[in-house]
């Protein structure tokens, strides 16, 4: 009988921390829209690479025009002189519409996730440093430290969230004719709009590895645990909302 009594009072202690909330509503939202973003993004720049996988430095750019640097592999273009004696179907068409789309998707993500932030706190209680915790990138976490960033969470979700996303944004517009017809300054502080692109190429890079150390840390921390925290909100340590 007492250790049934011990079995219900030990059960009665993990309930409140299983059910915990541990995400807002919006953060889910927000994080998986701007995964799928970033998916179709990835595929997308990935074709409009293909079709011309080479990078220049200035305003203008061809094939006559030395590369910065290239990739060696076939183009969808016959145009493009990679050294290989057959073309990739041009995908060119859907993935620039696509890219597009999932840009703009991901900056009005941005916009509501950034108005979140600023107003309920989520930044400053969440990832601004917090000099009592600790710098562990490499190794397991312990359950409570797995439910809080440490510190080289916070700074790299900030570098993410805050230099390396609006980087991306200001790169991409400033590819567009019509943003840089009306904000020539865009581009010209750049370098030109060759620059632009190259930028905004190495720039996704970053964030692809990015995205690869997210999961892969997730994975470490329990990625079933977290990730049904992501989809429901509710997580297995005390833990005030996000």
């Amino acid at each position: 009988m007492a250790g049934t009594t011990w079995d219900l009072d030990r059960v009665s202690l993990l309930a409140p921390r299983a059910n915990a909330p541990r995400h807002r509503a919006i953060v889910r939202v927000t994080h998986w829209m701007t995964a799928l973003c970033v998916l179709a993004l990835l595929v997308s720049g990935m074709e409009i690479v293909i079709s011309h996988p080479r990078f220049y430095w200035g305003e203008n750019g061809n094939v006559l025009t030395p590369a910065l640097f290239s990739f060696p592999i076939p183009s969808s273009r016959a145009t493009v002189p990679t050294g290989y004696g057959f073309v990739l179907p041009d995908q060119n068409g859907w993935s620039r519409y696509l890219h597009f789309e999932a840009a703009w998707a991901l900056v009005l993500t941005g916009i509501v996730y950034m108005i979140f932030g600023l107003f309920s706190g989520h930044f400053r209680k969440n990832l601004l440093p917090d000099a009592t915790q600790r710098s562990v990138p490499f190794t397991r976490p312990t359950e409570s430290e797995a439910w809080s960033y440490n510190l080289s969470q916070r700074l790299t979700y900030l570098v993410v969230i805050f230099v390396l996303f609006p980087l991306v944004i200001w790169t991409g517009l400033a590819m567009s004719p019509a943003f840089v017809s009306a904000i020539p300054s865009a581009v010209t502080i750049l370098g030109g709009r060759q620059s632009a692109r190259t930028l905004h190429f190495l720039l996704s890079v970053s964030l692809v590895l990015f995205v690869l150390v997210h999961v892969a840390m997730v994975y470490r921390a329990g990625f079933r645990t977290h990730v049904i925290a992501m989809l429901t909100g509710r997580g297995r340590a005390r833990q005030e909302p996000e």
